[in-house]
């Protein structure tokens, strides 16, 4: 058992540290400007959810959008706002997409892309 328990530190380590190199990466592209801005207004995750989902092209997005909101509201503590900002911009991105097909059979599409 106690092999088990270091092999699930390392994955534990081994994430944060990849999340910190991604933070790291992000703000040596987009420093934090030095004057203070005007800030967006404040929303909730579940009204950001449910804009989502109802901005979504199809029902399979539409459920997609509550995982894909769950998981970024997960790490967003860890991260600096305008990282999550481009997640959350990201995400609205795949979920009006008609062609992304979370659905659709891989093999197909890589039979038709050959």
């Amino acid at each position: 058992m106690g092999d088990w328990q270091n092999f699930d530190n390392r994955a534990v380590i081994g994430k944060a540290l990849r999340l910190r190199r991604e933070i790291d990466d992000f703000e040596a592209r987009w420093p934090t400007p030095a004057k203070r801005e005007e800030t967006l207004p404040s929303f909730s995750w579940t009204q950001l959810e449910r804009q989502l989902v109802d901005l979504a092209a199809t029902p399979a997005q539409a459920d997609m959008a509550r995982h894909l909101v769950s998981a970024t509201r997960k790490l967003a503590p860890f991260k600096p706002p305008e990282m999550v900002l481009r997640e959350i911009l990201c995400l609205t991105w795949v979920l009006l997409d008609e062609n992304f097909r979370p659905d659709a059979d891989l093999g197909e599409g890589s039979a038709q892309m050959s």
